[in-house]
């Protein structure tokens, strides 16, 4: 024998207000929504029907009455008093496409502040007025209402609980009904005041586009807080999508995603979605209205489906092209809003060629030379290299920029894989990563005779510098203010990396990583010494070659720090014995004065 579950109402009620709904404020807007869905059934019969709600509120009481299609007795047995019959709804007409939710189902929030609902109506189809009672506890009863209603149309009557008498206060009733209803189609009033638009602000008419730009500034003050930086028009007709989007005035964090709010056949649905615009426009917040979407089971938030993640696409596109309008028309907007934004511009650039041009024309790099955009670096520098950290654009910038080489910093997220793309826009740009070493072929000769005379000083210094793994070259170059440069390649920091492993790993690994270190071809680190400096032209002319070893193994540590190179073990003893010993040098010098 097949038995029926039993549904506790209670539990279905805290289910709602614990789980489903964030918050008992909600029950506004499924009141409003029935309301709205009564009226458009009936108007999809009877066009010339009067479309209003009247919410009226006084001592813990709330009714909302809608001149809505109503409904008869079978209905009310139907629609009130089961939750989740959907083939009778549909059945009777009540989950058409363009309704906003479903009869009975939203009715069930009211309980989220009240014990009891009452609903009086009549349909427009005829029959008398029908009064249904239903209480938290699960029990309801139907009958003839007392007085017949003079019109066809629905009055949903709540009495709040104690612990919930803040959500039906008229303030608080106001303030809802114009958060979630404020757009819907027909007049909405509390206690007589209306709380409802014309139409939205994207799509009210103005005597002008200046007229039309200030309601829309206006409007996102109002909604955001702040007065946009421009406002963008979206559309995406597969959703049934309009809206704005309000560009910020100020930076914005790309780690913290927008949110948007978000109606749903113009009744709000959030006012916090995420994931409408793609990623990288995190610079834009949206106001949209949609018919299209989905929402969830809740109705506070989007379904994720093929048809948003389309419309995420479409918005995107949006933004993109008015990206490309913006430089094209206003290069002074452009500049401005590079100035805040440039990192979302930066992330689409990253697989859009079109952006990718915008970024090359537009955006100023730090180079060697100072600020400048890609296109005047490289009309400047047709060779010129890029770091990719800013530790060693710092370190060679103004070595490099002395020596003719043209250096920009490609060390800020996104940089170094925009001047690697830059040959899909310019085939001949040229710019390649600068490999330190090669920086060395560019430093000027030493004077022979001076080179001759540091001979020995530079035999003292590479047995001094042997145990770290670099060599020691005397070198001509600017600026004189900078006494060593510490230059290694790529190859060669992978052969220290390498040795660091192999020092540090199991007798296994090791060996494994040694075998390894003897197939590759060794490419040694260089300390670049400076002879235009005034200090290592006096190291080198020490007689003391013990002291120009420590006073090496000083300036060694010293570009080492400059560069902002990583210490090992050996580095750090090496610069702390140099210290000791400098300062011991010192302090018997003086003594001996």
């Amino acid at each position: 024998m097949d038995n029926a579950f039993q549904v506790d109402l209670r539990g279905v009620v805290d289910l709602l207000s614990r789980h489903l709904y964030s918050s008992p404020r909600v029950y506004v807007r499924e009141l409003l929504q029935n309301a709205a869905d009564a009226i458009t059934a009936r108007r999809s019969t009877d066009p010339g029907a009067p479309a209003a709600v009247a919410i009226e509120v006084a001592d813990g009481v709330i009714s909302v009455t809608d001149t809505g299609i109503g409904l008869t007795e079978d209905e009310v047995h139907v629609l009130l008093a089961t939750i989740g019959r959907s083939s009778k709804r549909d059945e009777l007409g009540f989950a058409r496409h363009e309704f906003l939710g479903q009869f009975g189902i939203g009715l069930l929030s009211g309980f989220l502040v009240a014990d009891e609902i009452r609903v009086e109506t009549r349909s427009a189809k005829g029959g008398h007025t029908v009064l249904w009672t239903g209480g938290s506890d699960g029990r309801y009863r139907v009958e003839r209402a007392a007085a017949e209603r003079a019109e066809p149309g629905t009055t949903v009557t709540l009495t709040a609980r104690h612990d919930a008498a803040e959500w039906v206060a008229e303030r608080t009733v106001t303030e809802l009904a114009e958060l979630y209803g404020s757009l819907l189609p027909f007049e909405i009033t509390v206690n007589g005041r209306r709380t409802t638009v014309d139409a939205p602000p994207w799509q009210a008419r103005h005597p002008s586009p200046e007229a039309r730009g200030r309601a829309l500034a206006d409007h996102c003050a109002k909604l955001f807080g702040f007065t946009p930086l421009d406002a963008v028009d979206l559309g995406v007709p597969e959703a049934g999508l309009t809206g704005v989007a309000y560009i910020l005035p100020a930076p914005a964090n790309p780690a913290v995603r927008g949110t948007h709010r978000v109606y749903l056949k113009r009744m709000l649905l959030t006012e916090t979605a995420d994931g409408l615009l793609p990623d990288w426009a995190f610079f834009a917040r949206c106001v949209v209205d949609a018919a299209e979407l989905r929402p969830t089971a809740s109705r506070e938030a989007l379904y994720e489906d093929d048809l948003l993640e389309h419309t995420r696409d479409e918005l995107g596109r949006r933004l993109r092209a008015w990206l490309v309008r913006l430089a094209e028309t206003d290069p002074d907007g452009m500049r401005a809003f590079l100035r805040l934004h440039h990192l979302g511009v930066k992330a689409l650039a990253l697989h859009d060629d079109d952006m990718l041009r915008l970024v090359d024309r537009w955006l100023e790099y730090e180079t060697s030379a100072g600020p400048m955009t890609l296109a005047q670096f490289r009309t400047r520098h047709p060779h010129g290299r890029y770091t990719s950290t800013v530790d060693e654009f710092r370190q060679l910038a103004a070595v490099s920029g002395a020596q003719g080489v043209g250096l920009v910093n490609g060390g800020y997220v996104y940089d170094s894989e925009i001047l690697a793309r830059l040959d899909r826009i310019d085939p001949g740009a040229g710019l390649r990563p600068l490999d330190p070493a090669e920086l060395a072929t560019h430093l000027g000769p030493a004077d022979p005779e001076a080179e001759l005379r540091a001979r020995p000083f530079l035999a003292a210094a590479a047995r001094a510098l042997e145990p770290l793994g670099c060599e020691v070259v005397l070198r001509d170059y600017d600026p004189a203010s900078l006494p060593a440069l510490y230059l290694t390649s790529r190859a060669a920091q992978h052969h220290a990396d390498l040795l660091e492993a192999r020092d540090t790993s199991s007798e296994l690994w090791a060996d494994v990583l040694g075998a390894l270190e003897r197939t590759m071809a060794v490419d040694r680190p260089r300390l670049v010494l400076n002879h235009r400096n005034p200090l290592v032209r006096r190291v080198t002319g020490l007689p003391d070659l013990s002291l120009a070893a420590t006073a090496v193994e000083a300036l060694y540590g010293m570009a080492l720090l400059h560069g902002h190179h990583p210490l090992r073990p050996a580095d750090t003893a090496a610069l702390n014995r140099s210290f000791l010993g400098l300062l011991d040098w010192a302090v018997q010098g003086g003594a001996h004065g």
